[in-house]
């Protein structure tokens, strides 16, 4: 795969998951035995990126701890014989470099894309939110495929989308399609979290871009937007508008996109990767039928 570099922004602060975000990032909290950005980081590694850069923000040294080499703990795990713990941090050896630069003002996702800008220079590159997890432990090659996409079409854009209730359309970018709606389609614009009766379409933004470098003018020329922020929507549809190709893709039925944004969507995910453990699933699920029949 020739793009091989992803932006995940990690800068927001978490605060519809307080208490538990208020010392560490929500992109560290765990979704079954992992944390949420290390799910992000070995979905990108199996379609083939090999350079991350995080845009973090305050509070966030944790993240760049976590896939540091730790030395000393490897030392310990193998001298006091604890081969099955080690294998946990096989995650430390992936075929990846690792970067990190700070959003220094909390102006939205657009302006997080566009803290990457030196890092990045003049080449394609994906984005994917450090918050959200496609598909159960890594099964997603969506961005693969969006890559794919991306060259066999000689595109500007190409977005991840999930089809979402219709009154839950005004917390998401919207896609409008131009023409029938398949796998893949073109997309004629995106609407930043319409209401329900002026969104195109209920195809949501899933949380996985790849774009040209262009979209970083477009960035620069983009005034805040709704929430008084710099959209990464936005710039996106100034490319569509002058003329950029832009394409859609539409999550498998195995691709779900999980959202750690809110502890609803938190609890559900922790909840089925826990049951999807091979070694822990069964006995919890047991548990969960134990306490849903005493109940």
């Amino acid at each position: 795969m020739s793009i091989d570099i992803a932006v995940v922004p990690v800068a927001g602060l978490g605060t519809r998951l307080l208490p538990a975000t208020k010392s560490q990032p929500k992109e560290m909290l765990p979704v079954g035995r992992k944390p949420v950005a290390q799910h992000v980081v070995d979905e990108l590694a199996l379609s083939g990126i090999r350079r991350l850069l995080f845009i973090t923000g305050k509070g966030k040294n944790s993240i760049e701890n976590h896939f540091d080499i730790d030395g000393e703990l490897i030392t310990y795990l193998r001298q006091t014989g604890r081969e099955q713990e080690l294998a946990e941090l096989d995650f430390e050896r992936q075929e990846m470099e690792y970067f990190y630069t700070r959003q220094r003002r909390q102006l939205g996702l657009g302006h997080a894309v566009l803290c990457a800008r030196p890092l990045v220079g003049n080449q394609p590159f994906v984005v994917a939110l450090g918050d959200s997890v496609i598909g159960l432990n890594a099964e997603s090659d969506i961005v693969a495929r969006m890559v794919e996409q991306f060259e066999r079409a000689d595109a500007d854009v190409v977005v991840a989308f999930e089809e979402v209730p219709w009154d839950d359309v005004n917390r998401y970018g919207i896609a409008q399609p131009r023409g029938p709606v398949d796998d893949v389609f073109e997309l004629e614009r995106l609407v930043e979290k319409p209401g329900p009766t002026e969104a195109p379409s209920n195809l949501a933004v899933a949380a996985r871009y790849v774009l040209s470098p262009a979209i970083f003018e477009k960035l620069a020329e983009t005034a805040p937007g709704k929430g008084d922020e710099i959209q990464l929507t936005d710039a996106i549809q100034l490319i569509l508008e002058n003329g950029g190709k832009g394409y859609g893709l539409r999550l498998r039925p195995n691709e779900r996109r999980f959202d750690i944004g809110n502890f609803g969507s938190y609890f559900r995910a922790f909840t089925e990767f826990a049951l999807a453990d091979p070694k822990y699933g069964p006995g919890l699920r047991e548990f969960i039928r134990s306490l849903v029949k005493e109940g």
